[in-house]
């Protein structure tokens, strides 16, 4: 019979908690909330092509625009600049915090992972047991009935000579 009890392996399995749950970013504070929200709309291709069509339109009004229409005269472009500056100042340390909160979560995910490896190797060994433990049986009832069947056929061998 197998070492390990199927109620251990159960018991083992009702330990692992679900990191997949719609509530698993309770655990942060609304400003790691917000640093996730942040990381998770500027890292698209949608915000690139916002910038990149914002950035274009800059520079192509303050081209070709009619003069008295320019508001950042060629060849400087300062307040593009500024702007541009700006909002790479303050997305880059958010972007690094939002990644981080969401690379904790993935270790998490990966910690729970890991265990679930754990307790499916466990009861792989469980049922390989299991099945050892059905072969060998089987194997004892073949011999069991191999003998049977020896030993019949001598008795029916005994009996027609018995009978000649």
């Amino acid at each position: 019979m197998p070492k390990t009890k199927l109620a251990d392996i159960k018991e083992i399995r009702s330990q692992i908690k679900d990191i997949t749950t719609p509530g698993r970013f309770q655990q942060f504070t609304r400003l790691e909330k917000v640093a996730i929200f942040i990381t998770k709309r500027v890292g698209t291709m949608g915000f690139f092509l916002t910038i990149a069509v914002w950035s274009i339109g800059w520079v192509c009004w303050n081209l070709f625009a009619s003069q008295g229409l320019r508001f950042d005269p060629f060849p400087a472009f300062v307040l593009w600049l500024f702007i541009s500056n700006f909002i790479q100042i303050l997305l880059m340390p958010l972007l690094m915090v939002g990644e981080n909160l969401l690379n904790k979560y993935a270790e998490a995910r990966a910690e729970a992972d890991f265990a679930i490896n754990k307790v499916s190797e466990k009861e792989i060994e469980l049922i390989i047991e299991y099945l050892e433990d059905i072969s060998d049986k089987i194997e004892k009832m073949t011999k069991t009935e191999k003998g049977q069947t020896d030993v019949m056929k001598e008795v029916k061998r005994k009996i027609r000579q018995t009978q000649k």
